[in-house]
């Protein structure tokens, strides 16, 4: 049985866990946005850019968490402020996505092959997962309910890149242009729902600060 000094102890090894674990998601969120926005205007890819455009305000709402598992009662009032914005900022990008997405459609546009953009997809399917994991190990040691749903929000940046995914690959090796751009649509309900998410505060239900 644990003494109170080393539960002590394995609590703020697990702390600077969570919060390694947030330092790289953020920083894998900045690579994504900037290689798959390069990506995608290089390629006319809807999806890609996208997927890319995501990124950049999951990284903005991965900062506004850490922000606020260092600074206790104070990082509770950034992210109340902060959730509308980055709320409205994921329901502007699922319309922004569904209106480039269905024009291409509309237009027949055919989006160059994008290898750079299949790697990065197939890298973020594999790191994702393998993140949302290890952040849920953590959370559930410390008992934060903000690292679960950090790590629920993980797991939907896998499924973007699942079909982010599927729509290079098929417009690559079977030619079908028009996949880039319904993957693009297929990502709109998703990034919606955690623009709806953000607005109603879900990730914020009881999220205790860890440190």
């Amino acid at each position: 049985m644990q003494s109170s000094a080393e539960a002590l102890v394995d609590r703020r090894t697990q702390v600077r866990r969570g919060r390694l674990l947030e330092y790289l998601t953020l920083g894998w969120n900045l690579i994504e946005a900037v290689v798959a926005i390069g990506a995608g205007l290089a390629a006319g890819s809807s999806a890609l850019i996208g997927f890319g455009l995501d990124s950049v305000i999951e990284s903005s709402s991965g900062a506004v968490l850490l922000w606020r598992l260092r600074a206790g009662g104070e990082g509770d009032r950034l992210e109340l402020q902060a959730l509308p914005l980055v709320a409205v900022s994921f329901l502007l990008l699922a319309g922004y996505v569904a209106f480039e997405a269905g024009g291409a459609l509309w237009r027949r546009e055919a989006p160059e092959e994008s290898l750079v953009g299949v790697v990065l997809a197939a890298v973020s399917l594999v790191v994702m997962p393998i993140l949302a994991r290890a952040k849920r190990s953590v959370a559930a040691d410390l008992g934060s309910a903000a690292l679960e749903a950090d790590s629920r929000q993980t797991d939907l940046c896998a499924v973007l890149s699942a079909i982010l995914l599927g729509g290079l690959l098929l417009n690559a090796l079977v030619g079908w242009w028009w996949a880039d751009p319904v993957a693009a649509l297929a990502m709109v309900p998703v990034i919606a729902a955690e623009g709806v998410r953000a607005l109603r505060g879900e990730r914020c239900d009881d999220c205790a600060p860890v440190d």
